[in-house]
């Protein structure tokens, strides 16, 4: 039996749809958008980390569902969507930024013979995410100023109105450089949140097609995108506490007396301070996000008839 008679399978013919599929140029701001729509629903989770994430090594400090309370309990149930803005700032320029470089970069080297390798994928990830961290930056700062403030005495608040009104005051009070302050690790993070989010999830979409009977479907994002957000958490987890510390401070202290200082008073403990509510946030987050990207993709595929 040759080739050109050859009955073709129903998983080859699923990989071929899939391949087809991957060649479509998407828009540029798809994961921005998906990003924002999934912070509407994690944002009370980030809170609640980094309000963590802030706690020094005392006796008093609270618990993940302790916190919850508190910031209930103190600034209402709305306290916990403080820094929205902030936050759909960073989703904007953060997330819009490495998705689009990242989806830019696969449709260059994707090709319907060959899909990139695993350390391909990386690589890309890898750029996306310093490029995208540098971006988004001020949002990011801004987001854990407003999320924290609320935790210092009132004579320390900074009380930004929203996102916009602490940009410009921030740049007017502080010098403009101080958007960027936490650049590196911020921008290290965003390099291995975008590798263990991003790269991750096209290997296990990938190992999920291939590898099982599992359809290019909701049960498959779920599923690819719940094991990137478990990665991506691990990953990041000691950078995301340092870059927490670092954009809450005002001290100017370098990364390396901030990790020293850290390790002598809570030992090396700190590494993973927040990773449960972390990975409560960054799992939803990693989750929604892919499942509203994948949809923003069929649908886009459906306007154009494909």
């Amino acid at each position: 039996m040759t080739d050109a008679t050859k009955p073709v399978s129903g998983r080859e013919m699923r990989k071929s749809k899939d391949v087809k599929v991957a060649q479509i140029s998407y828009p540029f701001w798809f994961g921005g958008t998906a990003s924002c729509m999934a912070t509407l629903f994690t944002h009370p989770l980030d809170l609640v980390k980094v309000r963590l994430q802030m706690q020094g090594n005392t006796a008093g400090r609270l618990n993940m569902l302790q916190m919850f309370s508190h910031v209930a309990k103190t600034d209402g149930v709305m306290g916990l969507y403080r820094g929205l803005s902030a936050a759909q700032l960073r989703q904007i320029t953060y997330s819009m930024t490495r998705f689009g470089v990242y989806e830019y970069l696969k449709e260059r080297i994707t090709t319907p013979e060959a899909k990139p390798s695993f350390l391909t994928l990386v690589a890309m990830a890898s750029a996306s995410g310093f490029v995208g961290g540098v971006v988004g930056n001020p949002g990011d700062i801004l987001n854990v100023r407003m999320q924290h403030d609320a935790a210092l005495p009132k004579e320390q608040r900074r009380n930004y109105k929203h996102a916009i009104d602490g940009l410009i005051r921030m740049s007017r009070t502080e010098g403009v450089a101080s958007l960027w302050r936490g650049v590196w690790p911020n921008s290290s993070r965003a390099v291995l949140m975008t590798v263990g989010q991003l790269a991750t999830y096209d290997i296990f979409k990938t190992l999920l097609l291939d590898g099982t009977s599992m359809k290019d479907g909701l049960s498959t994002h779920f599923t690819a995108s719940f094991l990137a957000g478990f990665v991506a958490t691990t990953i990041c987890s000691p950078v995301d506490v340092i870059k927490t510390r670092v954009m809450g401070s005002t001290d100017q202290k370098s990364i390396v007396r901030i990790v020293t200082d850290i390790s002598k008073a809570e030992g090396l403990r700190w590494m993973f301070k927040g990773w449960v509510p972390s990975f409560i946030r960054v799992g939803p987050h990693t989750i929604l996000t892919f499942l509203f990207l994948e949809q923003h993709k069929k649908i886009y595929r459906q306007l154009q008839g494909v």
